[in-house]
């Protein structure tokens, strides 16, 4: 398929702002699509290439183009960029960034005007054209003519959009086949959130109270001798937890896949701060000794797999039960309740622990993987939001020469103060960073530059931040019409960022579950929050 049916099905998606119109477009481009070429379309279309981060930041990507006369006439396919790709993905030591660049200009050169600004945003993850993950998989379906429930399974199930594509274009009806796979990671079920137990527990009915850690989401699979433990973004960190590998192969079973969280653990039992268990999550080989003082304590609160059995589609209720079976004393804390009263001693329990609050869980829902709806409900009593950073202001007095002040945005999927699938500023801070967060703030924002006044640098909403709020207030200031109190950052969550052991430059103050801004808080979640 030629390059340029992409840049004109993006100029579609941006002109409409209808879910029903921007599914449509890509479900034409989708029909065309040949197998081979589908997992390379489909990083192009997201702004998130399949060869995922190959050195091309900003400041690469735009010293390529600008180093190049475009073509006048449009000859690049989609294989002929994902060959180059694939090409800088595979380069390596001395005179690797030379040839890097020679490569990504000799791209640009066989690109036209449109099609060398359509490779920039996708290159940098810029495409903001309204259409993620969840309308391209409704394209897939439409494409396909497949029901839009089983392939948002199979997404789910196997953990790749791209690779869903590719499978449901070479034959639709093995779609039909795509389980569970033990060694696979699967999408992981997400929670909403509520300010108390009575308002999540109003919407959960009967729910498993349970306790929420402070820790780093994994997913555990086993078959026979074989362990993988992957993270959150189901990213494979096996070799860095021993520990938890050893858990597993202790397990009275022959195949497990289990959802839960890690945390390192003080003598008496009591979490240690989050820094430090991701510490753990930088580590490698090299750093044995760490490994072995730092130990992680693995915690499940759920079970999708057991011995050739899928547990995905049974009741909350019955996976706990085979959960309280396999893994007695990996089990999270928590009880089975109707009663809000029950449910707040837990909660005050999980406080009194050091954890951050509680889940609520309804016990009579299936495991809707990489889904976030209301059958989970997360309850902190400080609130806490994913927001992403839309700027940086260049700080004053003791901060000079530093990037400082931050401008948060929360995500707007609907498009209901904006652009749909874009990003509504709810406020500003600099509180809770120090003095190691403002260097590698200076030192890592301009890479995310689009446009700088010499006061505020703004940037691709690509850094997603942890923010602690005491609440939000009505405000005419901002577009959705609310801003954030007291606002403080907690943590980023950036996928590479420094490990928190004591030779960090960073201390540690980075660490952070990496989260995609595609996952960041909404701007209705945030609205939530007014009284009424």
């Amino acid at each position: 398929m030629p390059l340029a049916r992409l840049v004109e099905a993006t100029d579609a998606l941006v002109a409409t702002g209808s879910r029903t119109a921007k599914t449509e477009v890509l479900a034409a481009v989708l029909r065309d699509l040949g197998p081979d070429e589908a997992e390379a379309a489909v990083g192009l279309l997201l702004g998130a290439i399949r060869q995922g981060s190959i050195g091309l930041g900003y400041r690469t990507v735009l010293a390529a183009r600008d180093a190049t006369t475009p073509a006048t006439q449009a000859q690049l396919s989609i294989g002929d960029v994902d060959a180059v790709l694939d090409t800088i993905a595979g380069l390596g030591g001395s005179g690797s960034v030379g040839t890097r660049n020679a490569a990504l200009a000799s791209l640009f050169e066989r690109a036209t005007v449109v099609e060398q600004d359509y490779l920039v945003r996708a290159l940098t993850g810029e495409m903001r054209t309204g259409a993620l993950e969840g309308v391209l998989t409704d394209g897939l379906a439409r494409a396909v003519g497949l029901p839009l429930a089983d392939v948002r399974r199979a997404v789910m199930l196997s953990g790749s959009l791209s690779g869903t594509v590719k499978l449901a274009l070479a034959s639709p009806e093995a779609l039909a086949d795509v389980g569970l796979a033990v060694l696979t990671p699967v999408q992981p079920m997400l929670a909403s959130t509520a300010a108390d137990v009575a308002a999540a527990m109003a919407v959960t009915g009967e729910a498993s109270v349970e306790h929420k850690l402070d820790g780093a989401r994994i997913q555990v699979h086993r078959s026979g001798s074989d362990v993988r433990v992957f993270t959150r973004s189901l990213a494979d960190i096996t070799a860095r937890v021993p520990e938890i590998v050893e858990v597993a192969l202790g397990l009275p079973v022959e195949s497990i896949i289990l959802d839960g969280e890690t945390l390192m653990l003080d003598d008496d039992g009591s979490p240690r701060p989050f820094q430090d268990t991701m510490s753990r999550f930088g580590s490698d080989e090299k750093r044995a000794d760490v490994i072995r003082e730092q130990v992680l304590a693995p915690r499940f609160f759920d079970v999708l797999h057991v011995d050739g059995e899928d547990l995905i589609d049974r009741p909350l209720s019955e996976r706990l039960a085979v959960l309280g079976r396999v893994a007695p004393a990996c089990r999270i804390a928590g009880e089975v309740t109707t009663d809000p009263v029950v449910a707040d001693r837990i909660a005050a329990d999980a406080l009194a622990a050091g954890h951050e609050g509680v889940m609520v869980k309804g016990v009579d829902t299936i495991y809707a993987a990489g889904r976030r709806g209301k059958h989970w409900v997360k309850v902190k009593p400080v609130h806490t939001y994913d927001l992403v950073v839309l700027g940086v202001e260049r700080g004053s007095g003791r901060r000079k020469g530093w990037l400082s002040n931050l401008h948060l945005g929360a995500r707007d999927p609907a498009g209901e103060f904006g652009p749909a699938g874009g990003f509504v500023m709810v406020g500003k801070t600099f509180k809770g960073l120090t003095d190691e967060l403002l260097r590698w703030q200076t030192e890592t924002f301009p890479e995310y530059a689009v446009d700088d006044n010499g006061w505020v640098l703004m940037m691709r909403p690509e850094i997603v931040v942890e923010i602690a709020i005491d609440g939000v207030q009505r405000s005419s200031r901002y577009p959705g019409g609310v801003a954030l109190r007291f606002a403080r950052v907690k943590r980023y969550r950036v996928d590479g960022a420094p490990t928190a052991t004591a030779a960090s430059p960073v201390g540690g103050a980075l660490a952070g579950d990496p989260k995609p801004a595609s996952e960041a808080d909404t701007i209705q979640s945030l609205r939530a929050l007014l009284r009424p």
